[in-house]
């Protein structure tokens, strides 16, 4: 019983001399933990732009007769599942969440969205979206 505890006190305290059959085997375990662990077991994705940060969003042009301004937001704040060619629903619903969360003029305000025109790279993906709102 005292070698069972011995052991479990040198495995916990990692006190295996370098070379030794035991470390070896212990190595081998995390490795093979590393190498061999399906990445779902984490949720592990990579980090984007937080959605909505300031950074994305710019003042792009204002027209004080038609109370309307328009931003432009950049395609990082939205995430790659809402990002579309073409303006629908659910981008106005989320362009306009990040707006009256960024935007200190549209904080407290009630505005719509009116139109959403995308902005697109090299590669033909959206990289931006022109958003004009109406205060």
């Amino acid at each position: 019983m005292r070698a069972l505890g011995r052991f479990m006190f040198r495995t916990i305290f990692w006190s295996f001399e370098r070379g030794s059959w035991p470390y070896d085997v212990f190595v081998a375990v995390i490795l093979a933990f590393v190498l061999l662990t399906p990445r779902g077991w984490f949720h592990d994705r990579p980090q984007e732009e937080e959605a909505g940060s300031s950074s994305s969003v710019q003042l792009v042009a204002r027209d004080p007769h038609a109370r309307t301004r328009t931003y432009r937001l950049s395609a990082t704040a939205l995430s790659r599942q809402k990002r579309t060619n073409k303006p629908t629903p659910e981008l106005e619903r989320e362009t306009h969440d990040i707006l009256s969360r960024t935007v200190n003029d549209l904080r407290d305000s009630t505005f719509q969205v009116v139109r959403i025109d995308p902005g697109f790279a090299t590669d033909s993906s959206v990289s931006y979206y022109d958003v004009t709102v109406h205060q």
